[in-house]
């Protein structure tokens, strides 16, 4: 974009204030702009791009980000360069998050098998430390969703200071006003109607579907188990848990954990019982 005169500098800002947060949390490194692929033009019709769009993310095993610019992808420049370039700063803040997190692999089979992702572990035959929460769950004992949000959650504020710095308003059209909600973490559950949803059509609907299945699986349940272990104080965990997870080591928000709820929280609200049944321990020795 700036090849071609738009002013990038919300971007830059919002890069220099993800290397600043991130250093506070002891991560150092981050994703290099050399492994972040941008895609900004689609032969499909109705092609539409953005953080919420399918398949987007980051590859642990390739150790690259696959992302889209925000918006309509019938060309090579956005629509809107103000809202493609808070995307794609909160695509990226997410994104090295994944990467600076710890893992841990071992080979199975000759293939390589990940047995940790920041706090979460995983037995070689596939038992996953924490279960999957049950389907509508308005909260979460998942370890998957609990970094995920965190992620996501350090992601929007960080683009949401970057807008405020550079005066990005939010813009009024349906789409627009979504999508800024979005990437700055100020989307509330009523803001998509039933007659909302009616209105769009093609993929703008798809994507908002995207959006709101992210908003209510991942960012709600994740504010709601930072208020139900950390009133008051959700803050203070959050940023214990970004933490254990660039580290891998969760002694600290463990500790932190049973001082204000009990010896042992840390794997009363998150161990699975099936990380210890017979067969694990079987195929993981």
């Amino acid at each position: 974009m700036a090849e071609r005169g738009r002013d990038t500098a919300v971007f830059h800002s919002g890069l220099y204030a993800v290397r600043c947060r991130y250093a506070e949390l002891s991560l150092s490194q981050l994703l290099p702009l050399d492994r972040v692929l941008v895609g900004a033009e689609s032969r499909r019709v109705g092609a539409f791009g953005g953080f919420q769009h399918l398949n987007q993310g980051y590859r642990h095993l390739q150790m690259f980000a696959v992302v889209t610019m925000h918006g309509p992808m019938g060309g090579d420049t956005p629509q809107r360069p103000e809202l493609a370039l808070l995307d794609l700063l909160r695509a990226y803040a997410h994104d090295c998050l994944h990467y600076g997190s710890r893992r841990r692999y071992i080979s199975v089979g000759g293939k390589p098998t990940r047995t940790q992702y920041g706090i979460n572990f995983r037995r070689p035959s596939g038992q996953s430390y924490s279960a999957a929460d049950p389907q509508g769950s308005p909260h979460t004992r998942n370890l998957g969703i609990v970094m995920e949000g965190a992620c996501d959650r350090e992601a929007q504020r960080i683009t949401r200071e970057a807008a405020e710095r550079a005066d990005i308003r939010e813009p009024e059209d349906t789409m627009g006003r979504l999508a800024f909600r979005d990437m700055t973490g100020t989307l509330s559950a009523s803001d998509v109607t039933a007659k909302l949803r009616e209105e769009l059509s093609g993929e703008e609907a798809e994507y908002v579907e995207r959006l709101c299945r992210f908003e209510a699986g991942v960012s709600r349940r994740y504010a709601s188990f930072l208020g139900e272990f950390a009133p008051g104080e959700e803050e203070n965990l959050h940023d214990l848990l970004l933490a254990a997870v660039i580290s891998g080591d969760t002694r600290g928000l463990g500790a932190w954990l049973d001082d204000r709820h009990g010896p042992g929280t840390f794997a009363g609200v998150f161990r699975a019982e099936s990380y210890f049944e017979p067969a694990a321990l079987e195929l993981s020795a």
